[in-house]
């Protein structure tokens, strides 16, 4: 398979582990992974992974590139020298996982007021693919306007709902769910889930 060249953000809405998961299925797939993670993105990290984030770059290689063949490249939210914020790079993708309703709002209004929403607006902009896990309940009229604009352009909206007829019997079940039918979006190959009918 030839690597593909994937933009991945991480957000502050709760459900880290869909967007640790997916990292680590497209590096196991041997792809390229430049990564984006907000600062409360990292304190979900700490909240609800239990993870020590005061060293991040050691953190990522244990957690996330492992001994997986693909490769993965942090980037800092103020650092544009990310190849992805660039037109001319040929990404094949993005994927905010999970999705703030900040993110969304930013996104919407064209913002790029970090390194995650202007390579999110180059997929725009180039028109590329751009899939958004949003991870919140309930949602208010902005939220849903703001996803509606974003849809209209051509956004994926994929919200994390995992499905429960494959009869998940562990937690791993329902986020391999959420995370295989996001690859799906991607038309990244996994076997995280059991389809309908097999």
């Amino acid at each position: 398979m030839t690597q593909q060249k994937w933009a991945v953000g991480i957000t502050g809405a709760s459900g880290a582990i869909y967007g640790v998961r997916l990292v680590q299925e497209l590096l196991r797939a041997g792809h390229l992974v430049h990564l984006m993670i907000t600062e409360a993105g990292w304190q979900v990290f700490r909240d609800e992974l239990d993870w020590d984030t005061q060293d991040r770059e050691a953190l990522l290689q244990e957690k996330l590139q492992q001994d997986f063949p693909g490769v993965l490249q942090y980037w800092g939210l103020r650092d544009f020298r990310c190849p992805a914020a660039s037109g001319s790079y040929r990404c094949d993708g993005m994927i905010v996982v999970p999705c703030s309703m900040g993110t969304v709002s930013g996104l919407a209004q064209g913002a790029s007021g970090n390194l995650l929403e202007r390579v999110a607006d180059v997929m725009l902009k180039e028109g590329r693919r751009l899939v958004l896990v949003p991870r919140e309940t309930p949602l208010n009229a902005i939220h849903l306007e703001n996803m509606l604009k974003l849809s209209r352009l051509g956004v994926k909206i994929l919200p994390a709902m995992p499905g429960y007829y494959q009869k998940p019997q562990t937690m791993d079940d329902l986020i391999n769910f959420v995370v295989g039918k996001a690859l799906d979006a991607l038309d990244v190959p996994h076997a995280l889930f059991r389809r309908w009918g097999e």
